[in-house]
């Protein structure tokens, strides 16, 4: 008889589950094209699913969840058609918490909440640590759990809270959440980022040339559509913005941000801009300058008593710094090149 393997929770794996990718955009006709295009270039975030959701004031929210790659799903007229509006918030999955062997299409994000003041889709990107224990309080409540994300607990939080408007009730639902999050939301008027006290998972506003504004997991997303970085938000901080104006708050109070490094290593593009990234920066240009010293005095010679190393087989330096060397080397990620394109958003329809 095989034992199974001894889970903590529910949500333990045996592998590392923490990254997905978030986008929104407010202000634009369209504004699916350009999710799309932000998620497209977030898919090394996540490969298992994606999803977006739009409001447009005649149709009201719109959804789309699919399996599989951005471009397979988010190219086809007929798809796009179907999420009107100039507002949309979208998300591409790499399962953190719920169903991993059979992944449900349920569980695929944003998901979305009607309340009383109107409806609500939420876009979750890191762990929620305190899952388990939020989920079976709010199940012996009365909640009705629909998937086996933990990201659903947002949802049905936002619904037990007495506040007014939909931000207050995200700062409610949030100051019960431990882990790691950054948060993209959406309402019939707003467009809502939010990371937590420490900054884990990053989060980036940015700027259309017509005054729309992006929110993006990393600014790789923002080259894509044209949009200039106009800062990271900051650690605990939510922004609400609505009819062109940035509303700043702290609904967690003083924090000091403790960025996660596996987002240098692992998760990231090496095109990604932040405050974290270009502090280590100096370190790349002090490497590059080690090949010249090299070739000026030879460390290993001939008449070395000891042999010279054997040739490594990692990364030459030219492709792991691009930047430093001044020169463009092969892009390593799983999404588009980071140059500047048109400002057009529209995809070549398939």
């Amino acid at each position: 008889m095989m034992m199974q393997p001894f889970l903590a929770h529910p949500f333990d794996s045996d592998r590392l589950h923490e990254e997905c990718g978030v986008f929104g955009v407010i202000g634009v006709a369209d504004a699916a094209n350009f999710v799309a295009l932000g998620l497209h270039a977030l898919q090394h975030r996540g490969q298992e699913a994606g999803g977006i959701i739009t409001h447009d004031p005649a149709s009201g929210f719109n959804s789309a969840h699919r399996f599989g790659y951005v471009r397979d799903n988010f190219t086809k007229q007929s798809t796009m058609e179907t999420l009107p509006g100039p507002l949309a918030i979208g998300h591409v999955r790499y399962s953190t918490a719920g169903t991993k062997a059979a992944p449900a299409i349920r569980d695929v994000q944003p998901f979305f909440g009607e309340f009383a003041m109107g409806g609500c889709a939420v876009a979750h990107n890191g762990n929620i640590t305190n899952a388990e224990a939020l989920r079976r309080e709010l199940i012996e409540r009365g909640s009705i759990f629909q998937s086996s994300s933990d990201s659903e607990c947002i949802i049905h939080l936002m619904a037990r809270s007495i506040q007014r408007n939909i931000p207050e009730r995200m700062k409610d639902a949030l100051r019960r959440i431990e882990g790691a999050f950054s948060v993209i939301a959406m309402t019939r008027t707003k467009l809502i980022g939010v990371r937590d006290p420490l900054g884990v998972r990053p989060l980036v506003m940015g700027r259309l040339e017509d005054g729309a504004y992006v929110l993006a997991s990393e600014t790789c997303a923002l080259d894509i559509v044209g949009a200039q970085l106009v800062r990271e938000i900051e650690p605990g901080e939510m922004v609400v913005i609505s009819k062109g104006v940035v509303e700043s708050s702290r609904p967690f109070g003083p924090s000091k941000g403790r960025f996660c490094i596996f987002e240098h290593v692992y998760f990231s593009r090496p095109d990604r801009s932040s405050a974290a990234v270009r502090s280590t920066r100096p370190a790349a240009r002090s490497g590059s300058s080690w090949p010249a010293r090299l070739r000026s005095k030879p460390i290993w010679s001939a008449q070395s008593p000891i042999a010279a190393p054997p040739r490594p087989s990692a990364m030459p330096m030219k492709a792991a710094f691009p930047s430093a060397w001044g020169s463009s080397a092969t892009n390593m990620s799983a999404g588009p090149s980071s140059s500047r394109p048109s400002r057009s958003a529209t995809w070549a329809y398939a």
